[in-house]
């Protein structure tokens, strides 16, 4: 996944898998989360308490992705870029935030770890758009650019909406190479590291079939 959080023990169990089988236990954990939903008790005793506020629970009826990326367009441009720079240096990224005139198009700046030694300068940029929303080449090639004239030898572009095939290819073909974080992958990022998210156990009943042949 390029991007790791080690704040919870999901977090954990989910950073030390090969990046195949993290995107599979984060489709597990989102299953079971849609599971739960549906086996839970409904309460029609009006009277018994206020009414639970659907956005007030990101996986309210197994759509946490899409209440989770509503939540963050909500933040105005600047609290997403704040929250943006809060995601990355969680995982050991040293940033400061860029703003005002004069930023040239990048969020923030600081120093990405690569290895136990080594570290690189790394640029960034917060894109709070429509989950529905297209970012094209263009954005992407302006944004090397900028990192580029601010001494940036990596960049990272966050948006709450998606890329491009010809955005991603950009990122990847040109210097310096861009990490892309779609709306998808920030929600991932989000439900591994336990960030603006609730865990509840869950109890896997499929898990234990397999004895039954034992």
């Amino acid at each position: 996944m390029g991007l790791g959080f080690e704040r919870t023990d999901l977090g954990r169990e989910i950073a030390a898998l090969p990046e195949g089988l993290a995107r599979e236990r984060l489709q597990e954990v989102d299953r079971a989360v849609r599971r739960a939903r549906k086996k839970k008790p409904k309460n029609d005793d009006a009277s018994s308490g206020p009414e639970e506020e659907p956005d007030g629970d990101p996986d309210e009826a197994g759509m946490w992705r899409e209440t989770l990326l509503a939540r963050l367009h909500r933040l105005t441009p600047d609290a997403f870029e704040q929250f943006v720079l809060y995601l990355l240096r969680s995982q050991g990224m040293e940033l400061k935030r860029v703003g005002g005139s004069g930023d040239e198009g990048v969020d923030g700046i600081g120093t990405a770890p690569v290895g136990s030694v080594l570290s690189t300068t790394v640029a960034v940029q917060a894109k709070r758009y429509e989950p529905a929303k297209t970012i094209g080449r263009e954005t992407v090639a302006l944004f090397q650019s900028d990192a580029t004239a601010a001494g940036a030898e990596h960049g990272v572009l966050v948006t709450t909406g998606r890329f491009s095939e010809a955005a991603r290819s950009a990122a990847r073909d040109r210097h310096p190479t861009i990490d892309l974080i779609d709306g998808e992958a920030l929600t991932d990022l989000c439900l591994q590291g336990g960030i603006g998210i609730s865990h509840s156990p869950v109890v896997d009943e499929g898990f234990f079939d397999r004895f039954e042949a034992l």
